[in-house]
């Protein structure tokens, strides 16, 4: 990895057009675009912090790149990973084939497949309870989220949850997940998974992000209509505010200064907000930009993933 005096960087996954972009975040500027194969989405960071794992769903790989400069480090090859993540015990790198229908548990050291489920249509996002035995997949073209147990290697349980589920986030006991064809959030018990708490955020409520202070839980509203960021309390669930964001906001990061970055999937754009007066700029980068990652979060306590810090 680069030493520290690198300055610090926004990578952003260009899921249409197969490309990474790399963002000076003090100029505010693309420095550098690196190709991938066909469509980069979702990241990882390694357990050591040393390597930013990119999704590269239908090109088939990983790509590796140092989360400190953008840097390429090579590619492994993996089926169809879409999203991904490692367990927090860092045990286990689970992935979700979205188009193979797959979800499947690596070895988090040496990335041999240890178990294959397939519970049903287009698994999207996921998340783990803080013990590392049960993952939360989604299943966004059947409705569904199912329950993995990661020690005894079986489904727990499949629900419907509402249409076209996406994100997926532990909170407070609770999981939280977000329905694109239903414009909201619901709250789903995790031992039993029935449903305790649907919350309306927006137009097409696709990614679910909680602040590093844990103060603030983000929902990206991508449309099609109005689309949105929603601020909630991660207690109650109740927004606190709505900040109008146009081109389909998808994921999110925030810098130390407290901007939100946003991709603007279908605006070629990131935008980059300040959530107290809700005002924002836009830097133009690839078409469909997905995932993103600041450098500035290697700077942060305990493992970092796209939705949350543990």
């Amino acid at each position: 990895m680069a030493d520290s005096g690198a300055p610090p960087v926004a990578i952003v996954l260009n899921s249409g057009e197969g490309t990474v972009s790399v963002i000076d975040t003090v100029t505010r500027q693309v420095i550098r675009t690196e190709p991938a194969y066909r469509e980069p989405s979702h990241w990882a960071l390694t357990p050591d912090r040393q390597r930013l794992l990119v999704a590269d769903a239908s090109g088939n790989a990983l790509f590796i790149y140092d989360p400190s400069t953008g840097a390429p480090m090579g590619h492994k090859r993996i089926a169809d990973p879409y999203q991904i993540g490692y367990t927090p015990n860092n045990r286990y790198f689970v992935v979700n084939a979205l188009r193979l229908d797959f979800v499947d548990v690596y070895d988090g050291a040496d990335f041999s497949l240890v178990k294959r489920f397939k519970p049903g249509r287009w698994p999207s996002h996921l998340d783990f309870s803080p013990d590392s035995r049960w993952s939360f997949n989604s299943m966004q073209n059947s409705d569904t989220l199912c329950s993995f147990d990661l020690v005894n290697m079986t489904q727990r349980w499949s629900v419907k949850v509402g249409t076209t589920p996406a994100g997926v986030l532990w909170l407070n006991g609770r999981v939280i997940v977000c329905l694109m064809g239903e414009g909201g959030i619901v709250e789903v018990d995790p031992i039993r998974g029935g449903i305790t708490h649907f919350q309306k955020t927006g137009d097409g409520a696709h990614n679910i992000f909680l602040d590093e202070r844990r103060h603030i839980l983000y929902v990206s509203n991508r449309g099609p209509g109005q689309t949105s960021l929603t601020a909630l309390d991660p207690v109650t669930l109740q927004p606190v505010r709505t900040y109008p964001i146009p081109g389909g906001p998808d994921d999110i990061a925030i810098d130390p200064e407290g901007n939100i970055w946003i991709a603007q999937r279908f605006a070629e754009s990131v935008a980059v907000l300040d959530p107290q007066t809700g005002e924002y700029s836009t830097i133009p980068v690839g078409r469909s930009p997905h995932g993103i990652f600041l450098s500035s979060m290697l700077r942060q306590q305990g493992q970092v993933t796209a939705e949350r810090l543990l």
